[in-house]
């Protein structure tokens, strides 16, 4: 199991265009076999910070959704609405494996 975990820095005057384009991003993660955990947008502390995470069953599976990603006409949209409404400054992704008892 690998959990993709993605920190944005996002235009705190677009939080609504990005909580928009999370509720996008999540159908679609698990139309291609993810698991999505949810965006947190910011609350308290800094308010252009927010994260997602995702899990898939491992990296091949990971990267084949990437792949799809890039081909699929609902993906492609939310890509391009993100594009559009300039709501993601920037954005770093890491994978983490989790730890169970």
């Amino acid at each position: 199991m690998i959990t993709c975990y993605i920190r944005y820095v996002i235009d705190a005057d677009k939080l609504a265009n990005f909580e928009h384009y999370g509720k996008l991003w999540i159908p679609l993660v698990e139309k291609f076999g993810g698991k999505h955990h949810g965006y947190f947008l910011p609350s308290e502390g800094a308010n252009n910070v927010a994260l997602a995470m995702f899990t898939f069953p491992g990296l091949s599976e990971y990267e084949e959704y990437r792949k799809k990603s890039f081909e699929d006409a609902d993906c492609k949209a939310a890509f391009k609405y993100a594009q559009d409404t300039k709501c993601i400054v920037s954005y770093e992704r890491s994978f983490f494996r989790p730890v169970f008892e």
